[in-house]
């Protein structure tokens, strides 16, 4: 990510091309797969914003083989996050660069502390994100 766009706090990250992929109701995200094709390939990731969703959310297919949701907010500046690539890692978008593995920790940069990660569950081609 280049300096002028962690200085304006821009993520790489984009909502998804299909914005029917997805859904909010009753405290519960769900992702139908195979319409979200951005997370196909370990690496992909999207963004969820707006249909009632209380928070912002970054939904990464890890480089672990594994689907992760976060809170798609930075706990330094307040900026989103996005998947570092070829890493098992999230990075803040600002120019702090805070890192952060899968399950939300710390592991380096001035953030204040872990990422909110939410439980994520796959079913029949589904994921369901619990929202907190």
């Amino acid at each position: 990510m280049g300096l002028f766009k962690r200085l304006f706090g821009i993520c790489e990250t984009k909502p998804p091309l299909d914005d029917a992929c997805w859904d909010f109701s009753e405290g519960k995200v769900e992702i139908d797969l195979e319409r979200a094709s951005e997370l196909t390939n370990p690496g992909g990731a999207i963004r969820l914003e707006g249909k009632g969703l209380p928070e912002k959310v970054l939904v990464v297919n890890g480089n672990d083989g594994s689907l992760h949701a976060f809170h798609n907010k930075c706990t330094h500046g307040g900026r989103r996050i996005d998947p570092l690539a070829q890493t098992e890692n999230i990075r803040c978008c600002s120019v702090s660069k805070s890192t952060f593995d899968y399950s939300g920790q710390l592991i380096s940069g001035p953030a204040k502390g872990p990422l909110k990660a939410y439980k994520l569950e796959t079913e029949n081609g589904k994921a369901t994100i619990s929202i907190d």
